[in-house]
């Protein structure tokens, strides 16, 4: 399927939330690219979106890596696993990860590796090679998991809170608003669970265990199918 500036800005963002391997800082000039040619996005965001890729490329690659994982993997409020924020470990995650994998294979698409259907630079990977009109209504769904995350590490002075704003900014949703819920770190509370995000899935590794080291998640075509 051929990627318009829109749909390829979400493979963007998505580099931008991976592992910051050398691979992806060595690609991160191409991201930029994407990124400050589309216009739909705000200025500002553009500006802020730059900066974290100048920081990305100037910053010793073991003090970047070592702030991915504090930002990310140690932790819930900025867990990168939307079902997380859903379902926490009840067992309805499970489901919910198995419907959104389908989904991918429908498309003709399975994971490379071992990353979860959940992972959201996964879900961005994927919307970049759907229709516009698709990626925007299932961000629309999980557009308030993806403003708490971006608001919490916008409260926390986080570069990585402009990847959330263009994500929302992009299908023209409101932004963040600065302002972090209190998150419970050990079980997600019941007012989190009330608004489930529709689209899908559940289960796999949860925030605070180590990730992988891997660079920019890729998706590959199933057995015998074509991209």
């Amino acid at each position: 399927m051929k990627q318009t500036t829109m749909t390829i800005t979400f493979k963007a963002l998505a580099a931008l939330l991976a592992y910051p391997s050398d691979d992806l800082v060595a690609a991160l000039p191409e991201v930029l690219d994407v990124l400050e040619g589309d216009r739909r996005l705000p200025r500002r965001v553009r500006a802020d979106l730059a900066a974290l890729v100048d920081e990305l490329r100037s910053m010793d690659p073991l003090d970047a890596q070592e702030r991915y994982v504090a930002t990310f993997d140690r932790g819930r409020a900025a867990c990168l696993h939307l079902f997380e924020h859903v379902h926490g470990e009840s067992r309805d995650r499970g489901q919910a990860m198995v419907d959104l994998k389908s989904m991918y294979e429908r498309a003709g698409l399975a994971l490379a590796g071992h990353e979860l259907p959940d992972y959201l630079p996964a879900l961005l990977e994927f919307l970049s090679l759907q229709p516009f009109e698709v990626a925007e209504a299932m961000l629309d769904d999980c557009a308030h998991v993806v403003r708490k995350v971006g608001d919490a590490l916008a409260s926390r002075g986080s570069s990585y809170a402009a990847v959330f704003a263009a994500i929302l900014a992009v299908v023209d949703l409101p932004g963040l608003t600065g302002k972090a819920e209190a998150v419970d770190e050990k079980p997600m509370d019941e007012e989190w669970a009330e608004a489930p995000v529709v689209f899908g899935p559940a289960a796999g590794a949860a925030c605070g265990a180590p990730m992988p080291a891997q660079s920019i998640i890729q998706f590959v075509p199933r057995a015998g199918e074509a991209r």
